[in-house]
């Protein structure tokens, strides 16, 4: 996943981590020791680190229960959580689909704030009723600030944080589109990516000061991800309605298991057709199989006459085939997950379809994207 390391499962959902955040673990835990090391003479020096790398790691659990918030609604929904990863800005919990209601998508968007404002709760109110002091209460307090800090900025409103997904089920509730709702939400994600961008460049031009780097971070990062919501928002859009059937390509590689190779050679690969890889169906039509013309070298061309496509195809598994009525919007990301550029398309009955390709779904959207002619 990206140069992500695996390290484990949380409660079945596999856990990531980018090699990023072992700098930010660094830089916090360095951070966090020297403030101690500072508010408190008496530490010794590898005690004050200590306290420091506990303090970061349980800002960073702090981060991954936040995350499981949004998972264990999403469970509920049934929807299937793919994996959860920290990164150089937190943490990413990655849904196998969206929520089928605005409601559902409120909740789901609403649920890491909430355990995050829980968490600061909590570290608070341990901290009042221990009447804590030193080290600990300091400890304590950055927890609990932490945690708050999280809950809020979360809560801006703009895609791809958690406040942009409020504001998208809103907007979706509103208008009964939830690619308005995407678009609307990454739109204001955008806006405040310019404003954390100024924010950064801003004091830096005028009086070089560049303690707002992080804002120029955050800034991109907003920009960035809130782009990449709405270009995909508008192909969302654009795919709705359609089914794998509407994107089939014409005179598919198509051929019978009844054929010798000697009629497969002469009238599909001799004939000039460029297939490297044709599909084979049975009397009726149902897919039993596939052959690539590879596959023609391993019968001497004196058998071609008397050998059939049946004798030599391989077998295709259920796994990689789509239906037809399937919607082109789940087919598209079926393609992307598993590095596909073809899947076969086949009807209820079994009966072969034609193939679906990759370019095939670009070509249909640069179609329908074109103004229609006056």
């Amino acid at each position: 996943m990206n140069g992500t390391i695996r390290v484990g499962n949380l409660f079945g959902i596999p856990f990531y981590i980018h090699p990023s955040w072992f700098l930010v673990l660094g830089l916090v835990t360095w951070s966090y020791s020297s403030g101690l090391a500072a508010q408190f003479p008496q530490l010794s020096a590898g005690l004050a680190l200590l306290l420091g790398l506990m303090t970061a790691l349980m800002l960073f659990a702090s981060v991954v229960a936040h995350e499981l918030g949004h998972s264990f609604v999403a469970i509920r929904q049934g929807i299937d959580v793919k994996s959860i990863t920290l990164f150089i800005f937190g943490g990413l919990a990655s849904l196998e689909k969206e929520s089928k209601t605005p409601s559902e998508a409120f909740w789901v968007a609403i649920a890491g704030p909430m355990v995050s404002l829980l968490l600061c709760g909590i570290v608070t109110a341990i901290g009042v009723t221990t009447a804590a002091s030193g080290p600990l209460a300091a400890i304590l307090g950055v927890l609990a600030s932490v945690n708050l800090a999280l809950a809020l900025f979360n809560l801006i409103p703009g895609l791809p944080l958690d406040g942009g997904n409020i504001l998208k089920a809103i907007v979706w509730k509103i208008t009964g589109n939830p690619y308005k709702g995407v678009t609307f939400a990454s739109r204001v994600g955008q806006i405040f990516g310019w404003v954390a961008i100024l924010s950064g460049v801003v004091p830096l031009l005028l009086f070089g000061n560049g303690g707002n780097f992080w804002n120029l971070l955050i800034g991109f990062f907003l920009l960035q991800n809130a782009g990449n919501s709405a270009q995909f928002a508008r192909v969302q859009e654009k795919l709705t309605g359609l089914t794998a059937e509407d994107a089939v390509t014409h005179d598919s590689p198509i051929v019978s298991a009844n054929l010798t190779l000697r009629e497969f050679a002469d009238e599909r690969v001799i004939s000039g057709q460029n297939w490297h890889r044709f599909l084979v169906t049975d009397d009726d039509g149902q897919l039993v199989g596939a052959i690539a013309v590879d596959n023609l070298r391993t019968i001497p061309t004196g058998l071609w006459s008397e050998t059939q496509v049946k004798e030599v195809m391989r077998p295709i598994t259920e796994s990689t085939t789509v239906q037809s009525d399937q919607p082109l919007l789940e087919v598209m990301q079926l393609l992307e997950q598993q590095k596909l550029s073809v899947l076969p398309v086949i009807r209820k009955n079994g009966v072969l379809v034609g193939i679906l390709e990759k370019a095939a779904i670009i070509q249909l959207l640069q179609h329908r994207t074109q103004p229609n002619p006056a």
